[in-house]
């Protein structure tokens, strides 16, 4: 692990917290009003953290993947590229379908679709409302 990527990691653990601090759960959601496709993850580690693994699996199927992934960036020089890069479209093919799946099932309830409620359809409309 080089100066860069732990600068990188610092950089990300700020922003998370800063995040936190102002009651920022999710920036996409808070913009589009839309939930990501890694929404339920934290939620699924906390419930993990307390042995309910049921629990876990039900905030998100995929919270056991960011370990073998960062195993996977941490030993990147080590790695074939073929084996890189096969990698990464795995994980985004696998969090995509998750995603789809858990946004057009109606009995999901960590996945929202609420665009109005997003921060840019607010201002838009807002600003539509204000011209009209």
């Amino acid at each position: 692990m080089g100066r860069r990527d732990i600068q990188a990691a610092a950089v990300i653990a700020l922003l998370y917290a800063a995040m936190l601090a102002l009651g920022v759960t999710c920036p996409i959601k808070l913009l589009t009003g839309v939930s990501c496709a890694g929404c339920g993850m934290s939620r699924a580690w906390l419930r993990l953290l307390r042995g309910d693994v049921a629990g876990a699996f039900s905030y998100h199927p995929l919270f056991w993947l960011p370990v073998p992934a960062a195993v996977g960036f941490l030993c990147r020089d080590r790695l074939p590229k073929a084996v890189r890069t096969s990698g990464a479209v795995l994980v985004c093919v696998l969090f995509l379908g998750v995603y789809a799946l858990r946004l057009f099932t109606t009995g999901d309830t960590v996945v929202v679709w609420a665009p109005r409620q997003g921060l840019i359809w607010r201002t838009l409309s807002g600003v539509w409302d204000s011209l009209h």
